[in-house]
């Protein structure tokens, strides 16, 4: 399992607390200069300062614009002065160096550039760019041009300009090198443009060459060009040109306090947006699905009230009540559900209406119930929230139905209690009535209350109903697992 950078630095090295999160904002934001360089990058610091006979490897990136030299992750490795005296030259003296090494871990040589990470007046660790010496082709353009603006930004992180002080986290849409790039000149005019950024201009119906344009003849937003060199922290905003959208991102490219330049990464998020608008309206769809139900389901608790009142016979009348009581307890699940994104529901907004149906069935004159509700269950899947709601429906129903017999109890209390890991949940309602009746048998139960409640449990939930004396009264505990097999 991979150490958290800041237990790592913190058990490691003696960086403090300012360094920690200078160091934390670097390997958030040092993705674009993997990229640029086309190799693996290690972030090292010092595991004894006083003497650096050691340093540690905090953070590992690659890139992926090209081959990795390490297949295998280095962070907690610790490098040897001498395996690595470029890395140990460039943390003493606080300059830029390079020159030939043996690869980590193998005997291969490799090309390495060691550019010491400052923090105010303090250099504080070492980036190592470390990339293979047995390519011999000639570098094209793009490759030119990136690794030109890779030691621009190496300088900065030299400098200490690098991270910037105020950058968003990175999100999973944000553009990277690969998605297109554009590198602007001091005055803001297009100097270079990869293949990738030039068919995203051309999506948005840009079909002139970008070079020696200005930002604003290529369809981009000069302002956000503006607020990032005045700002100096990058500036990322979505654009849309008819059907298209592009993400834009860009990097102010300081040296020695001064602007020079900028990065643009551009990103096509067209088909990333439709699929959002899809996924928007299947929620609205769904949600409107829910409220129709809750709308039919509250239909027919009406009626079947209004059926309840014309029925002469008593049994047949708490028949209809206890139905249309269980509609009700169904429909409170969709209700909410038409409420919430998604098939997840707050099963704690649902307690406290099912709550209310047990109050009103219990209110009467000659019995003074009480409830109470202990713990929550948080957001649950709709199918475990539905049959676990009219479950619980059903054990607080049988609690005021037969734990407190009017001819011996005038008043009492009735618990809910509710708790979840990450395996299972667990319902109890428990009361302080007359108890279960002698040689009570779960099997042998034969009224429609517990039997629905265990159809539900057993049958649709996958978990296990059990009721037992409470000493005093009942307990009634519903055990099922969070996911449905």
């Amino acid at each position: 399992m991979a150490v958290p950078l800041f237990e790592l630095a913190r058990s490691r090295t003696t960086l403090d607390e300012d360094q920690l999160r200078h160091v934390q904002r670097l390997v958030a934001s040092w993705q674009p200069l993997a990229d640029l360089c086309f190799s693996d990058l290690l972030l090292l610091a010092p595991t004894d300062p006083d003497s650096a006979r050691g340093f540690v490897v905090l953070a590992h990136v690659r890139p992926t614009t090209g081959q990795t030299l390490y297949p295998s992750d280095l962070v907690g490795t610790v490098v040897d002065e001498a395996d690595r005296s470029l890395v140990k030259r460039a943390w003493r003296t606080g300059d830029v160096g390079s020159g030939d090494a043996t690869a980590l871990g193998s005997r291969e040589r490799v090309r390495i550039e060691c550019i010491p990470v400052r923090c105010g007046d303090e250099v504080i660790g070492v980036v190592s760019r470390e990339a293979s010496t047995r390519s011999g082709r000639r570098l094209g353009e793009l490759e030119r041009v990136y690794l030109e603006v890779f030691d621009r930004f190496a300088r900065m992180v030299a400098e200490g300009t690098f991270p910037f002080e105020s950058q968003d986290a990175e999100s999973e849409d944000a553009p990277r090198v690969g998605d297109g790039a554009i590198v602007l000149d001091a005055d803001g005019g297009v100097r270079f443009a990869s293949p990738n950024a030039v068919s995203a201009l051309h999506r948005m119906g840009i079909h002139a060459h970008p070079r020696g344009l200005s930002l604003a003849a290529v369809g981009l937003d000069p302002h956000a060009l503006d607020t990032a060199s005045r700002k100096r922290h990058p500036v990322t905003y979505e654009l849309e040109r008819g059907d298209t959208s592009v993400l834009v991102h860009t990097m102010p490219l300081i040296e020695r306090g001064a602007v020079t330049g900028a990065v643009v990464l551009m990103r096509d998020v067209t088909d990333l947006r439709r699929r959002d608008r899809m996924l928007v309206s299947k929620d609205a769809t769904i949600r409107e699905i829910h409220h129709r139900v809750k709308n039919n389901l509250q239909t027919i608790a009406a009626l079947l009230r209004l059926q309840g009142r014309r029925v002469r016979s008593p049994e047949a009348q708490a028949a209809i009540e206890e139905s249309e009581r269980r509609v009700r307890a169904i429909a409170i699940v969709h209700e909410t559900l038409s409420r919430d994104t998604g098939d997840v529901v707050s099963f704690d907004e649902i307690i406290r209406p099912l709550v209310r149906i047990a109050e009103e069935t219990a209110s009467s004159d000659a019995l003074r119930l009480r409830f109470s509700v202990e713990g929550g269950l948080g957001s649950l899947a709709g199918d475990i929230a539905t049959p676990l709601a009219v479950a619980l429906n059903e054990l607080m129903q049988n609690a005021v139905e037969h734990a407190f017999p009017l001819d011996r109890r005038s008043e009492g209390n009735v618990t809910i209690r509710l708790s979840r890991d990450a395996d299972q949940i667990v319902v109890t309602v428990a009361d302080d009535g007359v108890g279960l009746p002698e040689r009570f048998s779960l099997d042998s139960a034969k009224g429609l209350g517990l039997s629905i409640v265990q159809t539900l449990v057993t049958g649709e939930l996958g978990g296990t109903l059990e009721v037992d004396a409470g000493h005093p009264g009942t307990r009634a505990t519903i055990t099922v697992p969070t996911t449905r097999s």
